[in-house]
């Protein structure tokens, strides 16, 4: 090759879903149907009064324009009465960036909050994208070891004691990707307190929020929320929306306004399509959002009740509307390797637990949104019969 590929990036794991897909595209046909548990997609289409609202907003050349750089004023606002209802939130417009999916929102986070060499405390397991961006940026990822017992839910008295001069952030997500748990409110309040008391940022990756039943917690009603709380949402699960790329970052106006010299040289702007799509969502579709939260938790009993059942020798550790974090039975077997086998031998598509941190090899993430209650029995079956 005759250029130059930054050597750094080759340290950083490849994205586990496209290794996967990669090992689908190589399988063969005369095996078992696939049964796919690899990625958060919602099988549901989005709602069809919003398909037809964007189906006119087609014909308006305005559609295709640019918007500002964080994201039209009037579907910031209506994104901020919807906060309102949601979290009971103290929150403007002027704290708020529309991004490109909430993996946007997080690189836009964490580069205004951190310089390389800095360092930023995430709860193991935690979500793989962010510990490759942390890495391709040359920040440290300072992982909290995975407490089985706890369900993965972080411990403040461990977080605490990994705090060093170089910390920037304590990275959380919740409900959490892999493992479907939710971190209580007053949990969260205790780690928001330690990170104000640190004056370091409490960054919350709240994609799969919409999926919870209750207020998801009450920092949004401190009055200077914004002063360590830094949030990343997404709504491509909320509205079925994945492909639109519809992100957001909560923050101070003081950070937002740093953020959006990066937005401007990154995406300039989430897609007007988008931000009508998300304008939409939160002013008309709450009943249809709580319909689909819960048919989720209807589809997540179904298949806690039939993974559980006897003669299963995988081990349910934790699990939620879109996850489910097992322990495989293979002991020779790393993650990746006990993927490849039920893929091979079940036609089970899953994820190998090392890709959301490190000493998680005997894990697997099986995700939940695109499996329908009619082949959960299935599923579940598959797994209590491969071969140990």
């Amino acid at each position: 090759m005759p250029y130059h590929i930054n050597d750094h990036l080759r340290s950083v794991n490849f994205p586990p879903i496209s290794e996967v897909k990669e090992w689908l595209a190589a399988r063969p046909e005369e095996g078992p149907e696939l049964i796919d548990l690899c990625q958060a997609v919602p099988d549901y289409a989005p709602a069809p009064e919003l398909i037809n609202h964007l189906k006119v907003l087609l014909d308006e050349p305005t559609t295709s324009r640019y918007t500002p750089d964080e994201g039209l004023p009037e579907v910031r606002r209506a994104v901020c009465d919807r906060y309102k209802r949601r979290y009971a939130a103290k929150m403007e417009p002027n704290q708020l960036c529309l991004t490109a999916g909430a993996s946007q929102a997080f690189w836009l986070a964490i580069m205004t909050l951190c310089h390389a060499g800095d360092e930023v405390i995430l709860q193991a397991p935690c979500y793989f994208d962010h510990p490759m961006a942390l890495e391709s940026l040359r920040i440290k990822p300072v992982f909290a070891p995975f407490d089985e017992e706890r369900k993965g839910l972080p411990d403040p008295a461990v977080i605490n004691r990994l705090i060093t001069p170089r910390t920037r952030a304590i990275l959380l997500v919740t409900p959490s990707n892999p493992t479907g748990a939710s971190i209580p409110p007053a949990l969260l309040t205790e780690l928001y307190l330690l990170a104000r008391k640190h004056r370091i940022a409490l960054v919350l990756d709240e994609t799969y929020a919409d999926f919870v039943a209750s207020q998801p917690h009450e920092l949004f009603t401190i009055p200077d929320w914004h002063s360590t709380l830094v949030q990343i949402m997404s709504f491509g699960k909320t509205y079925a929306l994945t492909g639109y790329r519809a992100g957001l970052l909560a923050a101070s106006d003081e950070m937002i306004r740093q953020a959006l010299k990066i937005q401007d040289s990154m995406v300039v702007c989430q897609p007007r399509i988008t931000q009508m799509a998300l304008k939409y969502g939160v002013e008309n579709l709450d009943d249809w959002v709580d319909a689909n939260r819960l048919l989720m938790d209807f589809r997540h009993s179904l298949f806690v009740h039939a993974f559980t059942q006897p003669g299963n020798h995988f081990r349910l550790v934790a699990s939620g509307s879109f996850f489910a974090w097992v322990r495989h039975p293979f002991s020779r077997l790393t993650g990746r390797q006990a993927a490849k086998k039920m893929l091979d031998e079940a036609g089970i598509l899953c994820l190998g637990g090392e890709v959301f941190g490190p000493g998680l090899e005997g894990y697997l993430r099986l995700a939940l949104g695109n499996i329908s209650k009619e082949i959960i029995p299935e599923a579940a079956r598959r797994f209590r019969s491969i071969p140990i």
